[in-house]
């Protein structure tokens, strides 16, 4: 399968699924709706029944409706049934949404998961003549977020101790030159990760054994993910946050062995970056990796992937 915006390679690019909409392509556009807009608010705000105004509430976004208007095909008379062909196959009705990538500036391209919802071909005078002027497309995607084009990952081990420096009888004095060769570091199970948009983003978190009760904490908030079951040297158990999933092996569901200090998965969010400036500053979230006691085996892993999130 192709990477999503395999085919986006300069500004005014729209790219649904293998579709490409833009310069350089049969199809061009004049206005994108619903893409820099906030997305349409669920506001749990209540009035007040004793004073003026409102108790704030939490803000939860709908649904992103993105839409091109003033949608231009051209070909050549002959090819334009086949042009329009090829736009009808790439935005019909798909049970799962798909890659929508869409680079509008030097901020270069961004990504969505959409469906597309509508599409109008007008058939005037001009389509005969290989020239359709106004048609339309519009997507839903259930995330509202847009997400940076390039998936980042980190991977940490569980914590062990560094080896020292190899003392010796008579170590002679070529064994004592400076500097002195401790050995290589032990792991200590920390990671990172940095969001650099303005929107919290799910992290898919994947452990792999053999490893027991594996767990990931952030250190800075004492949230923490933790399973109690055993992972075998094979075993992998993946945690999609946003889907609120927890899977062995991509097959069997593992909800059940989560542990009462465990938080809700879909609650497991990367923070969003802040405004300082003109810029937004990337936040970066310490995590560490850890296990039941005992479980010290230096092959397990926890991996990390997620992409910087905007809204």
């Amino acid at each position: 399968m192709a990477a999503a915006g395999d085919r986006v390679t300069r500004p005014g690019h729209v790219q649904y699924g293998a579709l490409l909409l833009g310069p350089g392509t049969p199809y061009r556009w004049k206005t994108l709706t619903g893409w820099e807009d906030l997305p349409p608010l669920d506001s749990g705000t209540v009035a007040r029944s004793d004073a003026h105004g409102s108790f704030p509430g939490r803000l939860l976004a709908q649904a992103r409706t993105i839409g091109l208007e003033g949608l231009m095909v051209r070909a050549p008379r002959d090819r334009i049934g086949a042009v329009v062909g090829a736009l009808n196959a790439g935005t019909a009705i798909v049970e799962d949404e798909r890659p929508l990538v869409v680079w509008l500036d030097d901020r270069g391209p961004l990504l969505s998961y959409a469906r597309a919802i509508r599409r109008a071909v007008p058939t005037t005078l001009g389509y005969r003549l290989g020239s359709i002027q106004d048609g339309a497309v519009q997507w839903e995607a259930s995330d509202p977020r847009r997400y940076a084009l390039a998936e980042q990952s980190a991977t940490a081990r569980l914590p062990m101790p560094e080896p020292g420096l190899d003392w010796q009888t008579d170590p002679g004095p070529e064994r004592l030159a400076w500097p002195l060769e401790f050995g290589t570091p032990g792991s200590t199970g920390a990671l990172s990760a940095t969001n650099a948009g303005d929107a919290p983003t799910h992290p898919i978190v994947e452990f792999r054994g053999p490893v027991e009760r594996p767990s990931l904490t952030k250190t800075g908030t004492g949230e923490v993910l933790e399973y109690d079951l055993p992972l075998a040297a094979d075993d992998v158990l993946t945690v999609d946050t946003s889907a609120g999933t927890v899977t062995l092996n991509g097959t069997t569901s593992r909800l059940g062995t989560v542990t009462a200090r465990s938080v809700p998965e879909q609650t497991f969010t990367l923070a969003p970056g802040e405004l300082v400036g003109d810029v937004v500053a990337p936040a970066t979230t310490p995590l560490i990796f850890r296990a039941a006691p005992g479980s010290t085996d230096p092959a397990a892993s926890v991996t990390v992937r997620w992409r910087s999130a905007y809204w």
